[in-house]
């Protein structure tokens, strides 16, 4: 059974930090991309990171470079996404996927977590 649970989020002010987990199971985590897609009521579904957990290469959406960072605990199966710097338009919902490959298209992801969400008052 493959699963992926994303944890972490909250309620956090402008310029604050919050770290999402996203921990995995029911498949072999060294064959594929871990990413963090984000989701705010009424708009479309949109890609924030990817870690290659094979190479470790990342990737980032341009709104949040120099703000989060990804990373992989592979003897762990489990992603995290470090947010700093957080700002209001962050606040969505944060789910974690699974691929074959690192994209930052939705639609490329066959596996899901629940999600968690992040509030960045002002």
């Amino acid at each position: 059974e493959v699963q992926l649970q994303a944890s972490g989020g909250g309620l956090v002010q402008a310029g604050g930090s919050l770290r999402l987990s996203c921990a995995t199971s029911g498949f072999t985590f060294d064959d594929f991309a871990i990413g963090w897609f984000r989701q705010a009521p009424g708009k479309e579904c949109e890609g924030v990171s990817c870690i290659s957990s094979s190479d470790g290469n990342t990737y980032y959406a341009d709104s949040v470079k120099g703000r989060f960072t990804i990373s992989s605990d592979n003897a762990k199966n489990t992603v995290y996404l470090q947010m700093n710097i957080l700002k209001p338009e962050d606040t969505a919902v944060y789910y974690c996927a699974a691929a074959s490959r690192c994209s930052m298209w939705y639609s490329q992801y066959d596996y899901w977590g629940q999600g968690t969400q992040v509030t960045v008052s002002s």
